[in-house]
């Protein structure tokens, strides 16, 4: 029998639950002692640890070995069985015909003897990967099955990594970690940016489960979870109330999902640096004011661009209004109004779910109107005169909804404006701007005297939200 000078131990296990790699150990291994036991030398050992060989999915490992079998750097290939390699009849036939093109004919597994240098060894190899392929695919419907019933009953899935606010077992709360995704989440529905709140977690050294700093797509992710909410999903889809806590409510991550809906529609992702941005309004024609710095000094503006459609007639600097906004907002919190305002908070959930419910069916008439227009079947004229009352209601749904989520951020906020004004300069901006959009709907600035030297705060005339 041939011995092989230079052969290749390749191992592969597809699913390793605790992360050790035992299952690809045992078969290097076994192969090792069949290698012995032939007297064939092992020139490297290639493996591919958690990844399956039926989904078709990159083999790194398995790939490395077939180029060094190409290239003549490898005469011979153990397994400890065929479906190791592969289990797919295609992937067979393609490395047979790479070993048969390198001239490489030694092939063995621990558990069968198989030479696929001959016919019958082909034979018998193609029959037992269409055996192994028929089995994965057994396999993996009977799991998917188990995965939708285990869902439906509300139990955790598995996984060796816990997530975030929650013990190993998947069920016991972190209360510590759990506190936290009650604030993000505040936060973040008071106005505050994803961008924001990961770097504020950055700051205070808060890791996610794998010890690594937060990113924006995987605080998205854990915000919009149904796990939070003690909701149990299966692929997407809330199938049943989960049997651990709730770390906020479900009409609080709907909330959020509406929240992430809105903001990805505006498109917007320049970072903030007004503090006011979307709340002045000109007292000469209505319109808003938008930022635009002359030099290094920040002011607002009336602008006439097309794109804006002002009057381009009133102009403020940035600074004195900010100051002035600030100072009212803070002694606004302290106000026993503030606190008649935030009473009742108890419907405030179902409010929500019915303004969301408002604004899924304005925003789907939206849509058909836009396909009846774009398939000529009605004028641009009855376009625009059914669209604008549409875009009216939404834009009364859309603030109603901004008042009930900005109402969150004021928690533990409300009578204490005082020790808010001591630590102000201490939040990033857009924390700064949540809690103000909270308070103030828009603020009027009226036309001021072409010679003053200081801001008039006669001029500012701001329309409270609460």
């Amino acid at each position: 029998m041939s011995k092989a000078r230079a052969a290749a131990i390749y191992a592969r296990i597809s699913r390793d639950a605790t992360g050790e790699g035992l299952g690809v150990e045992r078969q290097l291994a076994d192969c090792r002692a069949l290698a012995a036991q032939r007297g064939w030398i092992v020139a490297e050992e290639y493996v591919d640890n958690d990844i399956s060989a039926y989904r078709g999915k990159q083999r790194p490992a398995y790939d490395r070995m077939l180029e060094d079998i190409a290239e003549g750097r490898r005469d011979g290939v153990l397994v400890y069985h065929t479906d190791r390699l592969t289990r797919r009849p295609i992937e067979l036939e393609q490395f047979t015909g790479v070993c048969e093109a390198a001239g490489v004919r030694l092939f063995a597994t621990v558990t069968a003897d198989i030479d696929l240098g001959n016919d019958d060894g082909m034979f018998m190899a193609r029959i037992l990967a269409a055996v192994a392929a028929k089995e994965s695919g057994r396999k993996s419907e009977r799991l998917k099955r188990k995965a939708r019933e285990t869902a439906e009953a509300g139990r955790p899935n598995g996984g060796y990594i816990r997530p975030f606010g929650f013990e190993r077992d998947k069920v016991t709360v972190v209360e510590s970690e759990a506190a936290i995704i009650r604030e993000v989440a505040q936060r973040y529905l008071a106005g505050e940016s994803l961008k924001s709140l990961t770097e504020s977690l950055q700051e205070r050294g808060v890791l996610s489960v794998a010890g690594k700093p937060w990113r924006t797509s995987t605080l998205r992710t854990m915000l919009t979870s149904a796990r939070i909410a003690g909701l149990r999903s299966h692929r997407g889809e809330v199938v049943a109330e989960a049997m651990w806590p709730a770390i906020i409510t479900p009409a609080q991550r709907d909330q959020l999902i509406g929240a992430f809906s809105r903001r990805t529609s505006t498109g917007r992702r320049t970072p903030r640096r007004y503090l006011l941005s979307g709340m002045l309004r000109c007292g000469k024609c209505g319109n808003k004011l938008f930022s635009a710095a002359r030099g290094d000094r920040r002011r607002y503006v009336c602008s006439s661009s097309p794109d804006h459609g002002g009057c381009g007639k009133l102009t403020v600097v940035a600074a004195p209004v900010e100051e002035w906004i600030t100072d009212a907002v803070l002694l606004r919190l302290d106000s026993p109004a503030m606190a008649d305002a935030l009473a009742g908070r108890a419907a405030v959930d179902e409010r929500h779910a019915a303004l969301m419910a408002e604004l899924d069916a304005d925003q789907s008439q939206m849509r058909e109107l836009a396909a009846m227009w774009a398939a000529k079947e009605i004028s641009s004229a009855d376009w625009k005169a059914a669209r604008e009352p549409i875009e009216a209601r939404i834009h009364g749904t859309e603030r109603q909804l901004s008042q009930i989520s900005g109402t969150q951020t004021l928690d533990g906020i409300v009578g204490n404006g005082d020790v808010l004004g001591h630590s102000w300069g201490t939040l990033n901006l857009t924390r700064q701007a949540a809690i103000v959009a909270a308070v103030l709907d828009f603020a009027t600035i009226t036309p001021g005297d072409p010679g003053a030297r200081s801001m008039d705060p006669n001029r500012i005339i701001p329309t409270w939200r609460l």
